[in-house]
């Protein structure tokens, strides 16, 4: 939170609005989610990348929206946006990493059949964090569990 302060003031030097909208729904979702929680000590690190994971992704289905409407005007915000949050996240995994370690998890709990997803998806969100979105994760169980 601290670290996010810190940004939010240089993005008011610097007059980047994006970026500052960007923060200031960072720090709105952060503030909205210790209230909800009751939690007196703050969130835990991966509260914190889900929650960051929540808001990259409402912007990315926003400018999806936008310019399928023919509307980069308005998309491109968004995507401005989506630069800016994603620096509070981890380094994300290439499709290939993720391919990897499911393939792994896959092997190492003879996991067979469409049947066993849920518990594939379990130990490769719980392996992974939030080093990837859960739709990349999914899509790759699916392919491999099939």
């Amino acid at each position: 939170e601290v670290k996010i302060m810190d940004h939010m003031k240089e993005a008011m030097k610097a007059k980047d609005t994006v970026a500052l909208e960007a923060l200031r729904a960072i720090k709105s979702a952060i503030i909205l989610a210790k209230t909800e929680t009751g939690a007196a000590d703050g969130l835990t690190e991966a509260d914190e990348i889900k929650m960051l994971q929540r808001l990259v992704k409402m912007r990315k289905d926003s400018a999806e929206i936008f310019t399928t409407q023919n509307r980069p005007d308005l998309a491109e915000p968004e995507l401005a946006q989506i630069a800016v949050i994603e620096q509070f996240l981890p380094a994300q995994l290439t499709e290939a990493e993720v391919e990897a370690i499911v393939a792994k998890i896959i092997t190492e709990t003879g996991a067979a059949g469409i049947a066993a997803m849920g518990k594939v998806m379990g130990l490769a969100s719980a392996q992974i964090g939030g080093q990837a979105e859960g739709k990349v994760i999914s899509g790759i169980v699916k392919k491999l569990l099939v």
